[in-house]
């Protein structure tokens, strides 16, 4: 009998492009559940159920009226947003999977922090801050450097390092204008409190797992080469497996195992984030799905013989059909998030083919188009594409995707012909 899984999605694109492949393969019925204007029928004609993900539980109404007469086996979440409307239909549709409350602390980085802390796992100090009035740090007991965070965007988008008072006010200030921004804002993301938090020194690294009846599977650890030390903290490089020592990788995937319990996770993909140093592993943040974009692409697993992609195991685990979780392959692998070096328009894109003739370069996708307008970080939140590559060793996949990304050449516009008060408010 076809199995049939709800996938939850933000937007259509190159990720749920991964999925309906992959569902295709599988023999998998795909139904979308995306955030569009439920009043107009089916304007795509794909047969998706509009929902709106800022107001979940009314998302998962919508979703039980459409599709519990049709049968539902399982459930799957792309992407940050469309998580707690998942875990609300779930219960609806009395379907395995992690509680809302779980989900919404996944999504909440204060609430996020106050549950590490008190189930005893490494945390750095952190104070809730409101945006308005300017909170003046030393009557906070702020102390430097520290980090400051919106409270629930992802992908370090507003996430800055401030090593002074001075940096500190200019970053509050600079966090309020993103928040203020018509874009956010037309998401819910208008709250007037982020996080400040002691900085965390230390090698970051990056956890893919599964959680299978409450037990987790560490399914990657990725190696961050490039240093994450500010003043922002765009991510470029993951490379896997990580060349971290035996005793501290198996610390990260014990770390990875109680960060999940932790928040009350119990079934599904787990995306997570970590620090290493002397005094262990910290949690950075932990979310309910999996990684994002096109970075799944970097990872591939052998069971029985045959290889499977990221998308094909998490939909046999939500159907309800996964006997095993499968091995990675051993070889080394890695995928850049090819950075924004200015925010602007994008004019141009040279050295495709150079960078694609590469030694040990597998994949490029330029999914930026161009006349977009892009925003660096802190402000921005996507990339300009994906660089992938595969090599007997991980220091090898590394060194391919840094020759293939010196062969790319990005022209941008500094600026729009006629400004938007919203291109200059990103722009700085």
């Amino acid at each position: 009998m076809r199995r049939r899984v709800l996938l939850f999605a933000g937007k259509l694109g190159y990720q749920t492009r991964s999925f309906e492949e992959a569902a295709k393969r599988l023999d998998v019925e795909l139904v979308y559940v995306t955030d569009r204007c439920h009043e107009l029928d089916d304007p795509w004609g794909d047969g998706a159920i509009a929902v709106n993900f800022e107001s979940p539980e009314s998302a998962a109404h919508r979703v039980l009226e459409a599709a519990r007469s049709e049968g539902v086996d399982g459930i799957l979440a792309i992407g940050d947003r469309p998580t707690v409307a998942a875990a609300y239909a779930a219960r609806g549709l009395g379907i395995s999977y992690n509680h809302p409350a779980a989900v919404e602390a996944c999504r909440n980085k204060l609430r996020m922090r106050e549950i590490f802390r008190e189930a005893g796992l490494p945390t750095p100090w952190f104070r809730s801050i409101s945006l308005n009035p300017a909170p003046e740090p030393a009557l906070l007991g702020i102390t430097y450097p520290c980090v400051l965070k919106p409270l629930s965007l992802s992908a370090s988008q507003g996430v800055m390092r401030a090593n002074s008072r001075e940096e500190f006010l200019k970053s509050v200030e600079r966090i309020r204008r993103l928040l203020q921004s018509p874009e956010l804002a037309s998401k819910g993301e208008n709250s007037r409190q982020i996080i400040a938090e002691e900085y965390v020194p230390g090698a970051e690294v990056a956890v893919e797992g599964l959680l299978v009846d409450g037990e987790f599977h560490g399914l990657a650890i990725f190696d961050k080469p490039d240093p994450l030390e500010g003043p922002y903290f765009e991510e470029t490089i993951y490379v896997t497996p990580s060349r971290q020592p035996r005793e501290a990788r198996e610390a990260i995937e014990k770390a990875a195992s109680e960060a999940a319990r932790a928040l009350g996770l119990s079934r599904g993909p787990v995306h997570a984030e970590f620090r290493v140093n002397e005094k262990g592993v910290w949690p950075l943040e932990v979310a309910s799905r999996p990684i994002g974009g096109l970075c799944a692409r970097a990872l591939r697993f052998r069971s029985d013989g045959q290889e499977w992609s990221l998308e094909e195991l998490l939909l046999r685990e939500a159907a309800g059909d996964l006997k095993e979780v499968p091995r990675r392959e051993n070889s080394g692998s890695g995928v850049m998030m090819i950075p924004v070096p200015r925010s602007g328009i994008l004019q141009k894109v040279e050295g495709e083919k150079e960078a694609l003739a590469t030694r040990g370069i597998t994949e490029l996708q330029i999914t930026a188009r161009v006349g977009d307008f892009l925003a660096a970080w802190p402000e921005g939140s996507s990339y300009l594409g994906f660089l992938f590559a595969r090599a007997e060793r991980a220091e090898d996949a590394e060194r391919a995707l840094r020759q293939a990304h010196g062969k790319l050449r990005f022209t941008m516009a500094p600026r729009l012909a006629v400004e938007h008060p919203v291109t200059k408010t990103m722009m700085g």
